[in-house]
């Protein structure tokens, strides 16, 4: 649950970059949400308000962290247009280390590809 309110403080940060477990647990959440909703709505009409105004508020934050989750395998946040390709890019595991969109969000990997380098 807490990636679900993590991608919300983020609200509208294009920038940086997203690990699978950060999109995928958003998306769950965001699922549960948007179907129990759908059935509050069903049985009670006055609830499609509250189905709407969740739906236009997260769709901004869900937005961003898929651009968020291209970037951590190295692609434009534009891929996300693609359709097939970008639910390939979603399960793909991402770049090691830092890419031109940020650190990696594991918080290794950079230490990794020093070792064995001389210092002198």
């Amino acid at each position: 649950m807490n990636y679900y309110f993590d991608v919300l403080k983020k609200y509208a940060d294009f920038n940086g970059r997203a690990r699978r477990k950060e999109y995928w647990m958003f998306l769950l959440f965001h699922i549960i949400l948007i179907y129990g909703l759908m059935f509050l709505a069903s049985q009670y009409p006055s609830a499609i308000y509250v189905y709407a105004v969740y739906a236009v508020g997260t769709f901004l934050p869900a937005l961003a962290v898929s651009v968020r989750r291209m970037h951590d395998v190295g692609k434009s946040g534009w891929y996300i247009l693609i359709p097939i390709y970008n639910l390939i890019l979603h399960c793909t595991d991402g770049e090691e280390g830092k890419n031109e969109y940020g650190n990696n969000p594991k918080g290794f990997g950079d230490e990794i590809n020093e070792i064995g380098t001389a210092q002198e």
